[in-house]
């Protein structure tokens, strides 16, 4: 009997609690909202409704009217950047950086968004000085990020490789693929400049990097070819194999180069017919097609594509096939138009009409093939051409398959 009267007497009890602190709460928040100005509000319906130019007013306001709202200054100076007026997102994150009361966390911030804003403006000097005053703190790695960025773009490898060895250390995370990539940019830039023993010092430390590396051997095959030394260039093309044989097709024509400089075509071409029957067939089908023409003339040529149509049906293969054709039709309209010219038979007429047909289907299909074939980034999408080791899109560092796709799009 006592235990249910005691309760009786806490419930009400904790009722009465719960309702004071609720008014507490309520009370507490109308005072807060009812600090802010009215700006603040109608900044935050502007950016819900997706209308930054409209928020970027009201927030000024709101900053004019109070200057002690340093997370809306630096909301303000990341809209002012993400809508390419990166002149106010500096004047923002620069009256921030200055101000002598912004505790040191705060100021640490501006500075590194003062960065952001330069590296966006291009003004990179600006930016490494003012990301460089962030080498140690909770914004260290992040600077240091940033600044790996910005060497890239600067092309400033020996940097590249100090900052992203720094990231590696503080951040316990591997980026030998990048600086694999890096030494062997320094190598390219010491091959232009003709210092093949500063190419082959870079080279070599890019394969000790990272053993994966595909770049590196290429290189180096490139450095023996040029050195005249075509058995150790192939040794270091033909090498890739063991590394990632889908690579062989980016050295196909180096390969068939070296091989007719020890006056193997031969070999080079049983090595090509060898790769037409396996998984690199439409990487490798133009280099083996002008190998087979050059060697065994065009009606070597227009086999190998037929056989490889039956092989391995493409439109690439297709218009290779109506290539040499044409080449074999061309010879016979030619000399056919002589005999018809002189002896008037209507022979001759008929070879010329049926190698004016094979050239326009050629024609037809070198249109439409033109443009088919893309490497595609695996991180964008960004399709090409050509093949990067650094993806002009993305700018991320090997994310082009060495094969394209055939695509209609």
């Amino acid at each position: 009997m006592m235990f249910e009267t005691w309760w009786l007497l806490v419930l009400p009890l904790v009722f009465g609690l719960g309702w004071m602190a609720a008014r507490f709460d309520v009370r507490q928040m109308i005072s807060e909202q009812g600090a802010l100005p009215r700006s603040y509000f109608k900044g935050l319906n502007f950016l819900l409704n997706e209308q930054p130019d409209k928020a970027i007013d009201a927030f000024v306001e709101v900053a004019r009217l109070d200057p002690e709202t340093t997370e809306l200054h630096f909301a303000l100076g990341a809209l002012f950047r993400r809508r390419g007026e990166t002149e106010r997102a500096i004047r923002v994150h620069q009256n921030l950086a200055t101000r002598p009361d912004l505790p040191e966390p705060e100021r640490e911030h501006a500075l590194f968004e003062l960065g952001e804003d330069y590296l966006r403006a291009g003004l990179l000097d600006r930016a490494e000085e003012s990301l460089r005053r962030l080498m140690s703190g909770p914004y260290a790695a992040s600077a240091k990020r940033v600044l790996l960025e910005l060497y890239e773009v600067e092309k400033e490898w020996q940097k590249a490789i100090d900052a992203a060895r720094e990231l590696q250390t503080l951040e316990q995370k591997s980026y030998s693929l990048q600086i694999a990539q890096f030494c062997c940019e320094l190598a390219q830039d010491a091959l232009q400049r003709k210092r093949p023993e500063d190419a082959v010092k870079w080279l070599n430390q890019a394969v000790a990097e990272n053993p994966a590396n595909v770049r590196a051997p290429i290189l180096l095959g490139d450095v023996a070819a040029a050195a005249g030394d075509a058995r150790a260039a192939l040794g270091h093309w033909l090498g890739i194999e063991r590394q990632d044989a889908s690579f062989l097709p980016l050295v196909a024509e180096r390969v068939v180069k070296a091989y007719a400089a020890l006056n193997e075509q031969g070999v080079a071409l049983e090595w090509l017919r060898g790769l037409l029957k396996g998984k690199l067939a439409p990487e490798v089908l133009d280099t083996a097609y002008k190998a087979e023409l050059e060697v065994n003339g065009a009606e070597a040529a227009a086999r190998l594509m037929r056989e490889q149509l039956r092989r391995q049906p493409t439109l690439l293969a297709l218009t290779k096939y109506f290539e040499a054709q044409a080449a074999v039709a061309a010879a016979p309209a030619t000399q056919a138009a002589v005999v018809e010219a002189a002896a008037g038979q209507a022979e001759g007429a008929e070879d010329g009409d049926e190698a004016r047909e094979t050239t326009a289907i050629r024609d037809l299909l070198q249109l439409r093939t033109r443009n088919l074939a893309r490497y595609t980034c695996r991180e964008c999408g960004f399709r090409a051409r050509l093949f990067y080791w650094q993806c002009p899109g993305c700018n991320r560092w090997e994310t082009y398959a060495p094969r394209r796709s055939e695509t209609l799009g």
